[in-house]
């Protein structure tokens, strides 16, 4: 069932409406646990939308097997994506820099409160990200380490290749996730895929652990595929790899492939001289879980991280 959750008035007699839609079993049963899966914060990541609609495509062909609520929020930043922006079009805002919002403020903020109201309360919520157009993730968690004993065994059963504790990015205090962390509703940030691209098979390896971890939650009682055992870091055991050189950035590897210390990564290549401005090669063994994908680069631009080595 569809519901506004959030609106505000726009010029030009518009309004910006959030909505989601609730998915509830046909006979209640009592008190019935509740997951939300949350996407479209920023305009640009679209990898969270073939997950919205197959989910609730699955759920609706069975809906028998569904025993607890699932809240499906398709677009929290609907202006940002309609514009294929990251932040919400006018106001020039990332909407995940305003939670847990407020009464005052833009109407932005006010709108980012009442997501946070609605949201509260859930057993577990997952937001969805995609990278930026720049660099290409894995299907990976992202969890901070002060919520880590609580989130991790939820990660593990999510399906994603990589669980990454103590990543600086699941800790701002004005994300979503860890003001729903703090108000004591779990939330798992996931991040996969590329900005502005939808990777079908990244969506569907993330829609094998939404189910098989709502059936571990008793709330699906129908089929559901085996879950990879993810890899598990902490910050000290992902190794970033930035470039020295501006140019275009040409990878020697492949994405997600397993990498010995010395190995060449790629080059920065001068397109005005025909030379080679820079080698990188890997400073640890380990595996590449995110690579540049957008090939211009400046001084100091990232181009990988690795998993299994520390500098």
């Amino acid at each position: 069932m569809l519901e506004t959750v959030a609106s505000c008035a726009l010029t030009v007699s518009e309004t910006a409406v959030i909505k989601k839609n609730r998915l509830a079993p046909k006979e209640a049963a009592g008190k019935q646990k509740r997951i939300a899966i949350v996407t479209g914060v920023h305009g640009d990541e679209l990898e969270g939308q073939y997950v919205c609609y197959e989910l609730i495509r699955r759920i609706t062909r069975g809906q028998a097997d569904l025993t607890g609520i699932v809240d499906v929020y398709p677009a929290l930043n609907p202006l940002g994506i309609d514009a294929v922006t990251r932040q919400i079009p006018r106001y020039d805002l990332d909407m995940n820099r305003i939670f847990p919002g407020g009464e005052g403020g833009t109407p932005w903020e006010h709108m980012a409160k009442q997501v946070i109201d609605d949201i509260a309360g859930a057993d577990l919520c997952i937001d969805i990200h995609s990278s930026d157009i720049f660099l290409r993730e894995i299907p990976q968690v992202r969890i901070s380490s002060d919520f880590a004993p609580k989130l991790l065994p939820y990660a593990k059963l999510l399906n994603a290749d990589f669980v990454w504790v103590g990543n600086a990015s699941s800790a701002r205090p004005s994300s979503l996730s860890y003001t729903l962390n703090s108000m004591g509703t779990p939330c798992l940030v996931v991040e996969m895929g590329a900005g502005l691209k939808i990777t079908k098979e990244y969506g569907d390896q993330l829609l094998d652990g939404i189910f098989a971890l709502m059936a571990k939650m008793d709330m699906w009682t129908g089929r559901v595929s085996g879950v990879s055992n993810p890899m598990v870091s902490t910050d000290g055991e992902v190794t970033v790899i930035h470039c020295e050189k501006s140019g275009i950035f040409m990878p020697a590897i492949e994405h997600w492939i397993g990498i010995s210390e010395g190995d060449h990564i790629g080059d920065i290549l001068n397109v005005f001289t025909g030379e080679t401005e820079e080698e990188i090669f890997s400073p640890v063994s380990g595996t590449v879980f995110t690579l540049r994908e957008y090939p211009v680069v400046s001084c100091g631009s990232l181009i990988a991280r690795i998993f299994g080595g520390g500098l």
